[in-house]
């Protein structure tokens, strides 16, 4: 169990989140953003280098099982 990122609703889509992440875990699929949860690491990269603080970290079990 960790913590990972979840893009929230008030991406605006600017990318820098997807430049950053080492481990390629953010995909431009849908708005917002997605977030691979067995891909994050929970480094939390994109958490600091959003513009509009629209990255929120969560239990990564809690992501896991909301994308059953």
């Amino acid at each position: 169990m960790g913590l990972i990122a979840e893009v929230t609703d008030r991406c605006q889509g600017c990318g820098a989140c997807l430049l950053t992440c080492p481990e390629h875990a953010i995909r431009p699929h849908g708005d917002p953003l997605l977030v691979l949860a067995d891909r994050c690491t929970g480094c939390l990269e994109c958490v600091e280098i959003c513009p509009v603080d629209a990255i929120d970290v969560v239990d990564s079990a809690e992501a896991r099982q909301g994308e059953r």
